[in-house]
């Protein structure tokens, strides 16, 4: 399978990561696909010079109540339908029309066999309860989803899309928890607590930056461990974002030991970054030194919070694709 990149570049300007197409792009960058996009957009606005508003009659006029408040800790039907729609429309109404002896694919994988998988090692319930008739086991599951608690709605997704590894599932998921205002993000393979697509894009690029994989790999790791709903771990999620800075730091000086004052120094000799930027970088991150640095005073803070975790995270992320930029 080809490896080759998209030609096209980011809003930032940075060279786009996604694999090429025939074309030399991805779909997203595409000059066809957008010129593509733009006729059917513009075909729209023609057939109708009415745009659809964002408020229902009944909302706009209060007969109706409209959610303005992030989804954290609960979801609301209309999320909750929204997100089995999602299922359903990518591949639980196809396979539930199957005959028994039949089977079907997405994205490559068996979805006979990630029924099984969900009855054996999610529900863990005898294979007995588990109908032939394929119509009849997708009510069944669709029963269990009705009735799951708002975290478990998160559990059963985080397992379907990276069984299926699938993009576009992740990309479909995400709209919908936007659309109806859910606290919460698919990004590295976990759901987080990630709010404004701009972080959702910033996490998603850095993680999944395969010329930095050292980098990428703590960053992941960070956000795991910042997302854990069971078992949150602070303290180490910024250990871990503090260590993808260093990781780059490394990279930059060609040192296995180097610190990142030091890659900011070769930075400010190569005239990439500005002595005042490299003097504030400086301070803000301590030199990330274990002696006296930011880490370690995160170290004896006795009450790491989800707001410290997530500041590192995002603010590593940034500084490191900012560091990027420069080499």
């Amino acid at each position: 399978m080809s490896s080759t990149k998209c030609k096209g570049v980011t809003r930032s300007g940075e060279k786009c990561k996604r694999d090429a197409g025939s074309s030399g792009y991805c779909y997203v960058r595409n000059p066809n696909a957008i010129a593509e996009r733009e006729a059917q957009r513009q075909s729209l606005q023609i057939q109708s010079v009415f745009a659809i508003p964002s408020r229902r009659f009944s909302e706009r006029r209060g007969f109706k109540h409209v959610s303005e408040i992030i989804q954290v800790d609960e979801i609301s039907q209309d999320l909750r339908y929204s997100l089995w729609n999602v299922l359903s429309r990518f591949f639980l109404l196809k396979y539930a029309d199957l005959p028994p002896y039949q089977t079907s694919f997405y994205n490559n994988r068996d979805i006979n066999e990630f029924i099984t998988y969900l009855w054996v090692d999610f529900f863990k319930i005898p294979l007995d309860d588990l109908s032939r008739i394929k119509g009849h086991a997708i009510k069944k599951l669709r029963t269990y989803f009705e009735k799951f608690q708002w975290h478990e709605i998160y559990d059963f997704l985080e397992i379907t899309i990276n069984y299926f590894e699938s993009r576009e599932l992740a990309k479909e998921v995400n709209t919908v928890l936007n659309r109806e205002l859910s606290g919460f993000r698919f990004i590295g393979g976990v759901f987080t607590d990630i709010t404004t697509e701009q972080e959702v894009e910033m996490l998603e690029e850095a993680i999944t930056d395969k010329l930095f994989p050292a980098v990428s790999s703590h960053l992941e790791r960070a956000l795991t461990l910042m997302s854990n709903r069971e078992n949150p771990d602070y303290r180490n999620s910024i250990k871990e974002s503090i260590s993808a800075v260093e990781s780059l730091a490394k990279i930059i000086t060609g040192k296995p030991k180097a610190t990142l004052g030091e890659a900011l120094k070769i930075l400010e000799a190569s005239n990439k970054i500005h002595s005042a930027l490299k003097e504030s970088f400086s301070k803000l991150y301590g030199y990330t030194s274990d002696e006296g640095g930011i880490r370690h005073a995160m170290l004896i803070e006795p009450n790491l919070t989800s707001d410290d975790a997530r500041f590192f995270l995002l603010s590593c992320t940034s500084f490191i694709n900012y560091l990027k930029s420069k080499i």
